[in-house]
């Protein structure tokens, strides 16, 4: 899953938050100067990756992509679905999305000593272009998808799936539907078990 969906699986606790965003930041194990609580966001972040990366619905989403965008579908199949849980926010939490996203970017510039080097560098193009919230739009999917075709000099394509987007529209929407309410169980299992083993 991409940003957005990885900061709503925190189910609103900040610094599980923080290590369930910066977790792709960090390599193997090198994580432990952390808050234990931020730690545990980093281990979310991986079950979720796991869950997703096996089960059978976002496989079939890449499976769609594939032959065109080769190991880059399941990149593009991430960004697709936080395009649709942008889309139907309203669906899945009471905070109005442009709200939402604020309180995140504040979260991050309160915590800012601790954010790895990279997540450093990339905050202000997030915050300026507000992407998380843009995931909603179509010309914001459409933005990080050229951006993405960029950080890959051009070799992914990344920037034409777009088009595949809007010609599949409605089969990626009904699979990310099926697939999210499960992987929020998943999710808020996964987040009550750390909970539970917290210092």
């Amino acid at each position: 899953m991409n940003f957005l969906a990885h900061i709503y699986l925190s189910f609103e606790d900040d610094e599980i938050t923080l290590g369930n965003f910066i977790a792709d930041s960090i390599r193997g194990n090198r994580f432990d100067h952390l808050p234990p609580r931020v730690q545990q966001g980093i281990y979310l972040h991986r079950e979720i990756d796991t869950f997703t990366d096996t089960h059978p619905i976002p496989k079939k989403s890449s499976k769609r992509l594939h032959v065109n965008y080769s190991h880059y579908s399941r990149v593009i199949v991430d960004i697709f679905y936080d395009h649709f849980l942008a889309k139907n926010w309203r669906r899945y939490s009471d905070t109005p999305l442009e709200v939402y996203v604020d309180g995140f970017y504040d979260l991050l510039e309160d915590h800012y000593a601790i954010l790895p080097d990279g997540v450093k560098r990339m905050m202000p193009y997030m915050i300026a272009d507000n992407w998380i919230y843009n995931y909603s739009k179509m010309k914001g999917i459409g933005k990080v998808l050229n951006g993405m075709n960029r950080r890959t000099k051009n070799r992914s394509k990344m920037n034409f799936a777009i088009l595949d987007l809007e010609e599949h529209y409605d089969e990626f929407e009904r699979e990310f539907t099926e697939f999210f309410e499960e992987l929020r169980v998943f999710a808020k299992q996964k987040y009550i078990s750390l909970k539970h083993n917290s210092p």
